[in-house]
């Protein structure tokens, strides 16, 4: 069986997928509707940290934007364990910290910049 599904490249990729990932072809998004989601789920998240800024200024609006998008990510984090069967607390200090780390590196590269 192998042999034959060998011979058939495209077929034996799908029979793998299906067989050690559980993926199915037929269970997929079409990719019109994958745009869309991801489109629409970006835009949701970069408005997070923007819209403290909408109605404060200033420290005040930094400081509860950084609060705000520190929460959010722990939220998304913690949410995606519903999807790796990771521990909720550790996926969410997990997106949480690369979050933090991000934020940091384009502080720096942006003080740097400036410099210049």
């Amino acid at each position: 069986m192998a042999r034959r599904l060998a011979e058939q490249p495209d077929q034996f990729l799908r029979v793998m997928a299906q067989e050690e990932l559980g993926l199915s072809t037929d269970q997929l998004p079409s990719p019109s509707r994958a745009a869309i989601s991801a489109t629409l789920s970006t835009a949701f998240g970069a408005l997070i940290p923007v819209l403290p800024f909408v109605f404060l200024a200033g420290t005040t609006a930094l400081v509860v934007s950084a609060i705000v998008s520190i929460l959010a990510h722990f939220a998304v984090g913690a949410a995606k364990s519903l999807v790796t069967l990771r521990s909720w607390w550790v996926s969410g200090l997990e997106m949480t910290a690369v979050a933090v780390i991000v934020a940091v590196a384009t502080y720096i590269l942006g003080a740097l910049f400036a410099l210049g």
